[in-house]
């Protein structure tokens, strides 16, 4: 399997060198040249049905053993046996708890196992990296867990100063590692992404410290978050519709890729909070940028969202060129589509609606009054919405993407009762911080990424 760039004028590369690259040297996001697929898995543990899906997308760069020893390794870090378990809620309609892993996110599932390729990958070629970040709150701390002992690996992570929850900015702020720093941006997600960005398409920069990147622009970011939909297909019977909480893309482009590989999935509905592009453009086809509002679901807040640009590809018969003239002018201009790319694309998989902080406080609260069961404010935007798209005879899922002690303020508010944290977090607020403060400013944010490379 080769991986080509969405702007297509990068190289094309092999699946080890696009886990340490991330971003493509034209800005682009690497995808694979083709999408395989991927015959029914029945039986085995998740780690199991995990090393079957990568198989096409790794090829001859990490044999099958060695990458069923990675997930294997990866996956033991969760504290519930199936992994990712599914929970029923209302009639017709279940969780999938996404948040078992260390920093109990969805981006656990992905991030322990981007740090074991990480490491087998360095190790073999004897190299360093130094990886740079951008977090709306949980890639952040998930991030740093999955390569906090990594010898080869320097982790520089950016986020939002005051814009992510305490829970999530401890989770961060707390590692005492020598290759771990947090710095917090004076500005949004939506800034601490574009930083990211423009360091890696600074190429003598980007080159003279090796960096490389953990967020979904990352393809093993997505490819590993397929594996999912495949867990929950067969699990539960027949084509389901599947609710995602979704600002940055990621989420649920990996359920669409897993539908292009064959996962029996009939609508992926995109669930936003009141930063709601992308159900502006479901609605509308058309995407524009509008200001980024602080919500009870902060790591939704985003105006940007990096993975759109991968479907977008698609959408585009795979012309890198005009995919890279689209979204030159994104910013200023906004982006269209044409009716015929929406009709064949979009229309038959995807559906769009939005939650207020309001329907987030009123869903958590009758989750809780109805069923006994706390779910996080990202996860009652998901349920929401998936509410509003049920259809009898079709089984619904809605990704829980947090556990809900990460957000205890606003679970608190809606049901009067604090969530607390598991035991091996227990502590997590008798520990010093580590962390500093920079503007918004490229020039300041690389001399400091220059002063931690060293």
């Amino acid at each position: 399997m080769k991986y080509v760039s969405t702007r297509g004028a990068a190289p094309v590369l092999g699946f080890a060198d696009v886990v340490l690259a991330g971003l493509a040297n034209d800005g682009g996001l690497y995808v694979p040249e083709t999408w395989p697929t991927l015959g029914a898995v029945t039986s085995g543990s998740y780690a199991e049905l995990a090393a079957s899906v990568f198989v096409p997308y790794v090829g001859a760069d990490i044999d099958n053993d060695t990458m069923l020893r990675l997930c294997n390794t990866a996956y033991s870090t969760f504290r519930h046996p199936d992994v990712v378990p599914i929970v029923p809620l209302e009639a017709g309609h279940h969780l999938m708890e996404l948040f078992h892993g260390p920093t109990l996110a969805f981006k656990d599932v992905a991030l322990q196992l981007l740090g074991q390729l990480f490491d087998h990958i360095l190790t073999q070629r004897n190299e360093k990296v130094t990886i740079v970040g951008a977090t709306s709150g949980d890639t952040g701390s998930a991030a740093i867990d999955g390569v906090k002992n990594c010898a080869n690996v320097n982790i520089i992570i950016l986020y939002p100063h005051g814009r992510v929850s305490d829970v999530q900015r401890k989770q961060m702020t707390t590692v005492d590692s020598p290759n771990v720093r947090t710095v917090a941006i004076d500005g949004t997600f939506d800034d601490c992404q574009d930083l990211v960005k423009a360091m890696f398409n600074d190429a003598p920069f980007r080159e003279k410290h090796n960096l490389s990147a953990v967020n979904s622009i990352n393809w093993a970011r997505v490819m590993a978050q397929v594996v999912y939909y495949f867990e929950a297909t067969r699990k539960m019977s027949g084509p389901i519709d599947v609710t995602v909480p979704t600002g940055n893309f990621g989420n649920v482009l990996s359920g669409w890729i897993a539908k292009q590989m064959g996962a029996p999935i009939r609508h992926l509905i995109v669930a936003s909070n009141e930063n709601d592009i992308l159900t502006r453009f479901f609605d509308s086809q058309s995407m524009a940028i509008t200001g980024v509002h602080p919500t009870l679901s902060p790591s939704m807040d985003i105006q940007v969202s990096s993975n759109f640009e991968r479907l977008l590809f698609e959408m585009n018969d795979r012309d890198g060129a005009v995919t890279a003239e689209q979204l030159t002018r994104f910013r200023d201009k906004g982006l269209s589509v044409e009716p015929d790319q929406y009709e064949k694309w979009i229309a038959p998989t995807f559906r769009a609606s939005r939650a207020t902080d309001h329907d987030t406080l009123v869903t958590i609260r009758s989750v809780y009054e109805d069923f006994h069961m706390l779910i996080d404010p990202h996860t009652a935007v998901g349920v929401k919405v998936a509410r509003e798209f049920a259809e009898e005879g079709i089984p619904m899922l809605t990704m829980a993407t947090a556990h809900p002690a990460k957000f205890p303020d606003a679970v608190e508010r809606a049901t009067g009762v604090r969530p607390g944290l598991p035991e091996h977090l227990s502590h997590l607020f008798d520990l010093p911080e580590f962390t500093v403060q920079l503007p918004n400013d490229l020039a300041t944010v690389e001399a400091f990424v220059a002063a931690q490379a060293k």
